[in-house]
């Protein structure tokens, strides 16, 4: 089973922490391999982008997305259909 979710790479620089969001088997750790990169979130500076075709077609194909991420996807595509008008 595949899971939509974050993942935090690299190291903190005074716990300024910044997560990619992956597609990524469900059994695997936090930080192992990923199937394919969807967008990252910045919490620091408040920076989220996601490429919404690919997440979407994720979802198709039967991805689980976490809550968490359930959430930005929501928040980004409320946010690029206001940049849109």
């Amino acid at each position: 089973m595949l899971k939509i979710r974050l993942q935090k790479p690299g190291k903190s620089v005074k716990r300024r922490y910044h997560f990619r969001i992956v597609v990524i088997e469900a059994g695997r750790p936090r930080d192992s391999r990923f199937v394919d990169d969807v967008g990252y979130y910045d919490p620091s500076q408040k920076r989220l982008k996601m490429n919404l075709d690919e997440y979407e077609q994720w979802l198709k194909k039967g991805a689980q997305p976490t809550q968490t991420v359930q959430s930005l996807y929501k928040k980004y595509r409320k946010q690029a259909a206001a940049a849109a008008q």
